[in-house]
């Protein structure tokens, strides 16, 4: 295994090298870390807007050098350049204790490219076909269960939802009793605080509470991975089992810990990240009756079109994911800079999709922007990154997304308690509504086919 590469921070930055960065802030680095964790939406444009497409943040730990990337053209440099060069896995460090050390997101080099392949079967096109049903039988029979006529918090609804999701379709997990086993400690898993990915910076916070407490609810979910994983391996009937768990089986060589580390990153990734596009993209269609109604009728027709467009505004509008981290190898030319090794480089897709440049009347959400023919233009609508470390999961989370919405719109109209549009506030390490999407749901009158 090729040694990590270090970081370049306070220790290893001399004056020299720091003069030719980017332009950046001078504020210390525990304000900048505490602006870019709480408030980068609002702190990455004022830096843009200040220094320009380009510039360098430091954060913990090490007052590590960060540069902000903005510009389509520039992350396309990021994405295009060799993965030996740009490791995506060590821009990831921090989720390290939390996924694994096997996990996709935090491998590099000849190991990323062996378990991408092996990750492919359980999510090309067939496969997806193959999960979408049970995607829409969990839809449909949570969404049966709304609160009709009083407000609820859709967020929590999607959460649920979503969870169920991964765990009967990522996972398999079928038997009741084991579902009810493993429900409330994966949701505290997957309740990850921020504080907690700094274990994967300082390995001895580990021992500490509350790093200690959450790995010990981590090691009860792991004893039932690895039971499941056991089961599966000898499971006679493993070629007609349908879900990922079991694909994964069928198409690769694994071991166990391999295998737990891409169950455990499916479920991070997948989890929260889903349920927040799904609960921004009612918030908007509940105060957008003109979407909502289209949205009604492409429910009704089995226009899947454009359902997915509602769910691509919604990641555009509001990224879930709002950067995402490379550390360069050695020294590289990009966006118009010598950049040293050890740099870490952050790909602002956020920036990218609130860019008027990009998205002409950028603060609307219009889903037809992804219909017809003049979608936009490449490079600019980036929310599962690119490249070769593009989400594997991006086309599973499109189409859980599409699923979920068809079972809700067509049975309910939904309108917002307020017609302010909630803020955003931080959730681990999403944005989520600050009310959690407040809204109150009604039957539809008569829809077609009930």
């Amino acid at each position: 295994m090729t040694p990590p590469t270090p970081l370049l921070g306070a220790r290893t930055l001399d004056r020299e090298t720091a003069r030719t960065l980017p332009p950046g802030p001078r504020l210390p680095t525990l304000a900048q870390t505490v602006l870019f964790a709480g408030h980068r939406t609002t702190f990455f444009p004022r830096m843009r807007a200040r220094y320009g497409d380009v510039f360098t943040i430091r954060l913990v730990p090490t007052s590590r050098v960060v540069v902000v990337l903005s510009r389509p053209d520039h992350i396309r440099e990021v994405f295009g350049t060799p993965p030996s060069i740009v490791h995506a896995g060590e821009g990831n460090t921090a989720l390290k204790p939390i996924m694994g050390q096997h996990s996709l997101l935090l491998v590099d080099d000849d190991d990323h490219v062996r378990m991408r392949r092996q990750l492919m079967p359980a999510f090309n096109g067939h496969a997806l076909r193959g999960y979408a049903e049970m995607i829409a039988r969990l839809a449909r029979a949570d969404v049966e269960g709304w609160p009709v006529g009083m407000p609820f918090r859709l967020h929590e609804r999607m959460r649920d939802l979503t969870l169920e999701v991964i765990l009967q379709v990522v996972f398999g997990v079928t038997d009741s009793d084991r579902l009810e086993q493993l429900r409330p400690l994966v949701d505290k898993v997957v309740s990850v605080r921020p504080i907690i990915m700094l274990g994967g910076f300082y390995p001895r916070l580990l021992k500490l509470p509350p790093w200690r407490t959450y790995l010990r609810v981590q090691q009860q979910v792991d004893e039932i991975l690895y039971d499941e994983i056991a089961r599966r391996r000898t499971d006679p009937e493993l070629a007609e089992r349908n879900d990922v768990l079991s694909k994964l089986l069928a198409a690769g060589t694994w071991t166990d810990v391999e295998l737990r580390d891409q169950l455990v990153t499916l479920l991070l990734a997948g989890h929260e990240t889903t349920a927040t596009s799904l609960a921004w993209a009612f918030h908007e269609l509940a105060r957008k009756p003109d979407q909502l109604k289209a949205g009604q009728q492409a429910a009704d027709d089995g226009d899947d079109t454009y359902l997915d467009a509602i769910g691509k505004e919604s990641l555009r509008l509001h990224p879930v994911v709002y950067q995402v981290g490379r550390r360069l190898t050695e020294t590289t030319e990009l966006a118009g800079y010598r950049l040293p090794r050890g740099t870490t480089l952050m790909a602002a897709m956020g920036l990218v999709h609130g860019d008027e440049q990009n998205f002409p009347e950028v603060h609307e959400f219009r889903p037809e922007r992804f219909l017809g023919d003049n979608p936009p233009a490449p490079g600019t609508w980036i929310p599962f990154g690119g490249g070769t470390r593009r989400c594997i999961g991006a086309g599973f989370s499109l189409l859980e997304a599409t699923e979920i919405l068809r079972a809700a719109l067509t049975r309910y109209d939904v309108r917002a308690t307020t017609p302010k549009p909630e803020p955003a506030k931080p959730r681990n390490v999403t944005l989520v509504p600050a009310n959690g999407c407040t809204l109150i749901a009604t039957r539809r009158v008569s829809p077609p086919g009930r």
